[in-house]
């Protein structure tokens, strides 16, 4: 583990106070400039603020507004006796394939010994049988 660090440092000492004693000064000019300024043309300032405010609306409103995309359902023609019945033979036909894929994984599970190519059969069989699975 590491050593724990000691400090000496002033607990006063601060990133805030550290950063207003180097730039105190330019801050407290641009502070008394600006004071200046809104107490000189109040009406000015008042009125840039409220423009601002109805620029930033109408343009939240217009420019910045990403509608969402309507997805149009496809109407397709369905043939109900076809359809079913092909789906019902698709089931069918997984169900075979994961009877297969059963009874040769059963077969080779039992052996004692498994060559490399037994284990490559293995495993690509289970995966087959996950991925109709799901």
């Amino acid at each position: 583990m590491w050593r724990k660090i000691h400090s000496n440092r002033d607990p006063k000492d601060t990133l805030y106070s550290e950063i207003r004693k180097e730039f105190g000064t330019y801050f407290n000019i641009a502070g008394n400039h600006s004071k200046r300024l809104l107490t000189t043309y109040p009406k000015i300032f008042f009125g840039l603020m409220i423009v601002l405010m109805l620029t930033s609306a109408a343009l939240s409103f217009t420019v910045f507004r990403h509608p969402e995309a309507k997805v149009t359902p496809v109407a397709k023609k369905v043939n109900p006796v076809g359809d079913e019945f092909s789906k019902i033979m698709e089931t069918a036909t997984r169900i075979k394939e994961g009877l297969q894929l059963k009874k040769l994984i059963d077969s080779l599970s039992t052996r004692k010994q498994l060559s490399s190519a037994d284990s490559v059969l293995l495993e690509n069989a289970l995966d087959s049988l996950q991925q109709i699975q799901h």
